[in-house]
């Protein structure tokens, strides 16, 4: 019984001895550290250490069997299970553990050694940057680095575009959008503004409109005047008349004339004193002299100042009243110098108030003055806006906006005023043909005289256009990047172009591109530093090499 239990634990040694050395392999294959994931390691350390491991192996197997020759069988067992290990742990290697000089990682020697604080320092060697003292680092040269390239150019791999997020758009002709904003106020309209005046000299005796804000007619009794030179005219009339009835029976013609012509006379000098035909009608009509002559309103419109008391005397020309016609009021708004490029005469205004919030009021740009403030350095814009509700008030604050469509060579573009004809003075008559104004007059002018563009809104009238994303602005200078069609690999350059003004989120090109042309409008940064870095020219250092906006810590 106890031979058979020796003979049973003899039996089991070897299998247990086995499923140990198994166990050991794989734990090992588990710590045994990946070649790719150690980047300091050389290729001569991976390959040692890749031989070394197999060898003590072979070394530890030799070993065990001068030391258990009586466990050949057992022995034998655990020999071949090595052996699989080993080849086991040979498959989880690497390739590139044994591919040499074909390691991805591998620090390949050097061919130009730069400063990362002054990248325009070049060495073939290691060193010290001779601005800054910091120790030069190895610059891996891209493949695509030839010589051939333009000084703004860069190659990137599709994975580097990828993660710079670069996003081209082509360069398009088309009618960019400006809104302005201007503010201003609301005030009287002048060309609705009266006077009421003393024609003669005189005493005024009754204020019949007393109190400014009264709202009169045309022909509403306004002031009595009392006048000597006027009751001296009136009594000359009647005195013309008085003669012409008795010579009306005389057979003598010339003196009928006469009399008849001294009466018309004297009508005339009362009508130009300020009298009306029925005034005049009146004192014919009585025969009698009025000491007191009333003054009517020549206008309808709200009395905004007095300028006379009862009891004043005044002289010919003397202002009493002022009457201002609010059916029609003007909007003068303050235009900065940018924003003239956008205005023209006729355009039309949307504008609100603080006392009707939410609500749009519309106008016309009537006149743009031709001289700029020096005080506020802005030009004022009138705009005419119809008033006959009474809503506005004047000295009311307001603020506009107008959208401007630009047009080729500064034009600006309006499709409802193509081939139409504009009144000088008043631009809301707007006719198809040339004519006459109905306000005033004078002949209607062409709205392209006005600087609006003549053709339609085609594609050759438009001016190219970009976004203003795509211009890296330095303030004397504008640098757009564009991809080069046609490149194996994703490849920019850049280009120095001439930008015309801002409309909305897009910028008028003047010159450098054409279109269709693919320009960076995210990731542009991302390359301009990328040619910083290999001091080539970019936005700050259009020469290249040294970085216009750095920093110089000393030479040592």
């Amino acid at each position: 019984m106890t031979n058979q239990t020796s003979m049973n634990s003899v039996l089991r040694r070897p299998a247990a001895i086995a499923v140990i050395a198994v166990v050991l392999l794989i734990a090992l294959a588990a710590f045994w550290p990946d070649p790719s994931t150690e980047k300091t390691e050389t290729q001569v350390d991976e390959a040692a250490a890749g031989e070394s491991m197999p060898g003590d192996m072979h070394a530890g197997h030799g070993t065990m069997n001068a030391d258990a020759p009586a466990e050949h069988e057992g022995h034998g067992a655990m020999a071949m299970d090595t052996h699989a290990g080993h080849e086991s742990h040979g498959a989880m290697q690497s390739p590139a553990t044994h591919a040499g000089s074909s390691h991805p990682l591998e620090q390949q020697p050097a061919e130009v050694w730069s400063c990362s604080m002054h990248p325009h320092i070049k060495r073939d060697g290691p060193g010290q940057c001779p601005i800054c003292g910091m120790d030069l680092i190895p610059v891996r040269q891209e493949p695509s680095d030839t010589d051939d390239q333009e000084p703004r150019q860069i190659t990137l791999s599709t994975a580097q575009r990828a993660r710079m997020r670069i996003a081209t758009v082509p360069v398009e002709r088309r009618y960019p959008t400006a809104e302005i904003r201007l503010v201003g106020k609301v005030t009287y309209d002048e060309t609705r503004l009266a006077y009421i005046t003393a024609w003669v000299p005189g005493r005024i005796d009754d204020m019949l409109v007393d109190y400014t804000g009264v709202r009169v007619r045309k022909g509403d009794h306004m002031v009595k005047l009392y006048s000597p030179e006027l009751l001296s005219a009136q009594e000359e009339l009647l005195q013309a008349i008085r003669g012409m009835t008795e010579l009306s029976k005389s057979n003598v013609e010339s003196l009928r004339r006469s009399a008849a012509g001294t009466v018309d006379a004297a009508r005339d000098k009362l009508r130009l004193w300020g009298l009306s035909s029925e005034q005049i009608a009146d004192i014919e009509r009585s025969g009698k002299t009025s000491e007191q002559v009333t003054i009517f309103s020549p206008a309808s419109g709200i009395v905004i100042h007095r300028n006379a008391q009862e009891g004043m005397y005044v002289d010919t020309g003397t202002r009493i009243f002022t009457v201002a016609d609010l059916d029609a009021v003007w909007v003068q708004l303050d235009a900065y110098e940018s924003d003239l490029q956008w205005l023209r005469y006729g355009q039309t205004v949307n504008f609100t108030t603080e006392a009707y919030p939410g609500e749009r009021f519309v106008g016309v740009v009537s006149f743009i003055d031709p001289v700029l403030n020096p005080q506020t350095r802005t030009v004022n814009v009138r705009v005419n806006v119809d008033n006959k509700d009474g809503r506005l008030k004047p000295e009311m604050f307001v603020r506009a906006e107008v959208f401007a469509q630009l047009a080729r060579h500064g034009q600006i573009f309006d499709e409802s005023l193509i081939g139409k004809w504009v009144s000088p003075m008043h631009p809301e008559i707007i006719k198809d043909e040339p004519g006459q104004c109905d306000i005033c007059g004078m002949d209607l002018v062409p709205a392209e005289s006005l600087g609006y563009a003549s053709a339609g809104k085609s594609h050759e009238g438009a001016p190219l256009v970009i976004p203003a994303t795509a211009a890296l602005l330095t303030g004397t200078r504008a640098v757009v990047y564009v991809e080069q069609p046609g490149a194996d690999r994703p490849t920019y350059v850049g280009r120095e172009v001439v930008l015309g003004p801002r409309a909305g989120d897009s910028y008028v090109v003047e010159s450098g591109l054409s279109e269709g042309d693919l320009v960076v409008v995210s990731g542009n940064f991302k390359i301009d530093s990328a040619l910083q870095i290999q001091a080539k020219p970019s936005m700050m250092n259009p020469e290249g090499g040294g970085s216009g906006g750095g920093h110089d810590h000393g030479s040592r």
